[in-house]
């Protein structure tokens, strides 16, 4: 069998670039055991925080900052970031190790953050068809993910010191209340199913669960995998929207990328959930279930408050573009992916159904 393509960072675009020779300068006074960059290009994806790669003689590095045009703080809270990084290395052994935090925005125009790179298989819709994935291979990468979340949920939030990472009381209330009110304020067209949304989750939430830690942004192009075992996961990126609480809602958040194979949407290239042999949403709920203990009951209020959080956060993006925030054409396009997160989560809840 052939080797599998790891992931690559691309060249950079125009309106990518930053200030090199600014942070050089910055690197050679704070790290200097870090040495010359000799080149920097981008991962791919995202519409959310910028993630480069840094090329030393020795080593690759990743730098993370917000997009450019970002106000959106709880989003792009560089430090933030890197305390759950701090927090979890000694406990967790599938993250970045982070080397060092720069608030100084005078040097690159925002805060970053810098980590080791992790090497190996990230799922993304572009390099599917090189991955060779039958669905045998999907079946044990899905129930890998699902594991996994199970896994993250069990860490023990306080003797890890997660604890301090949120306030576990009242935050499914604090949560629907907030990014409803992030809704509104980023608002550019009225959809009619968003605002029904909002008002039931605003009048249905569910019993409390005993928190845990959350990553809430858990799908398969934040997982680094195995190359030559890929329903090994040997890491897990992006904690921007780290905290602990309901782990309900982390498990919602993961449904709610999760589309199958028998729905239309334009979704599909976000996530491969649809291919052939992935568990199904049903059947990540029942996994779960069983593993954890937890009672589901209320599990198509956690699916639908996950579409509704994906859509205010399109709805965010949309709105740095519309007001020229960013010229970067997806954004532009997200007005109909918003609509129908909007009818989807309408759906589930006229029948009761994830």
């Amino acid at each position: 069998m052939d080797a599998l393509p790891l992931d690559q960072a691309i060249a950079l675009k125009a309106d990518q670039a930053f200030d090199l020779a600014a942070l050089q300068t910055y690197l050679d006074a704070s790290a200097p055991s870090f040495g010359k960059i000799e080149m920097v290009t981008k991962f791919p994806g995202g519409y959310s925080n910028q993630t480069y790669c840094l090329q030393t003689a020795s080593q690759e590095w990743v730098l993370r900052m917000p997009p450019k045009g970002a106000q959106i703080q709880t989003a792009h809270d560089m430090s933030r970031e890197y305390r759950v990084l701090n927090l979890l290395a000694p406990h967790y052994q599938k993250i970045p190790k982070p080397l060092l935090l720069c608030e100084d925005t005078n040097i690159l125009g925002q805060p970053f953050y810098i980590m080791e790179r992790f090497s190996g298989v990230i799922l993304r819709a572009g390099n599917a068809p090189k991955l060779g994935l039958s669905p045998e291979t999907m079946q044990s990468v899905s129930t890998a993910l699902i594991n996994n979340l199970v896994a993250l949920h069990a860490l023990d939030i306080t003797t890890t010191g997660l604890a301090q990472l949120g306030k576990p009381e009242g935050y499914v209330n604090r949560q629907v209340a907030g990014w409803t009110k992030r809704y509104q304020a980023a608002q550019t067209d009225t959809i009619e199913s968003i605002d029904q949304v909002a008002k039931w989750i605003a009048e249905n939430h569910p019993r409390a669960q005993a928190p845990t830690l959350l990553h809430n942004d858990y799908k398969y192009d934040n997982l680094i995998l195995d190359p030559n075992n890929l329903s090994n996961i040997i890491g897990v990126l992006d904690w921007e929207m780290a905290t602990v609480g309901d782990p309900l809602m982390d498990l919602g958040a993961t449904l709610a990328y999760w589309f199958e194979a028998e729905e239309e949407s334009v979704f599909k290239i976000y996530n491969l959930s649809w291919l052939p042999g992935n568990l199904s949403r049903q059947q990540l709920v029942e996994h779960y279930a069983q593993a954890t203990g937890r009672d589901l009951t209320d599990i198509v209020f956690y699916y639908v408050f996950g579409l509704f959080k994906n859509a205010v956060i399109a709805q965010q993006i949309y709105h740095r573009y519309q007001q020229g925030n960013s010229n970067d054409p997806r954004f532009g396009a997200l007005l109909p992916m918003i609509q129908l997160l909007g009818t989807t989560s309408a759906s589930a809840i006229e029948k009761g159904k994830i």
